[in-house]
């Protein structure tokens, strides 16, 4: 399922992306998903992360940090989380040697730049598609 067919979520700045919204906003499935993201992020990575109110793009988004580099953004969609992470010219060709699929590769092979940076970008609908994220955290941790 595309994001470009999904409305964005979590519009409004006054209601604060609680649990309890979240799973209202997300439903169950896609709640579930976005619990064991934030559980192993924190737990096996390591990694800080909180949601806050962009007022640039009017919503709230939730950012993954290691000390002060952002390892990756997180969106709430209609039936979906959408997840980038940017790499730089420098960093974005060890991607390819990544035990990932072949459609992320593809993906990220074909992705447009933004400014300098690289995106590479995952809809998540399915629990499974949560092995290939772990690698590039894995890898986006790595880099100095």
């Amino acid at each position: 399922m595309k994001a470009e067919n999904q409305q964005l979520l979590l519009r409004d700045e006054l209601i604060v992306p609680t649990d309890k919204v979240l799973e209202k906003e997300l439903g169950e499935d896609i709640f579930k998903i976005y619990s064991e993201l934030r559980e192993k992020i924190s737990v096996d990575f390591g990694l800080d992360h909180e949601w806050r109110y962009y007022k640039d793009g009017k919503a709230w988004l939730f950012k993954a940090t290691q000390k002060k580099k952002t390892i990756f953004w997180l969106s709430a969609w209609e039936n979906l989380l959408k997840m980038s992470f940017y790499f730089t010219h420098n960093s974005h060709s060890g991607i390819f040697d990544l035990p990932i699929s072949y459609a992320t590769k593809e993906n990220f092979r074909n992705a447009k730049p933004v400014g300098k940076l690289i995106p590479l970008t995952f809809e998540i609908d399915q629990k499974e598609q949560l092995m290939d994220v772990w690698e590039i955290i894995k890898y986006k941790k790595g880099l100095k």
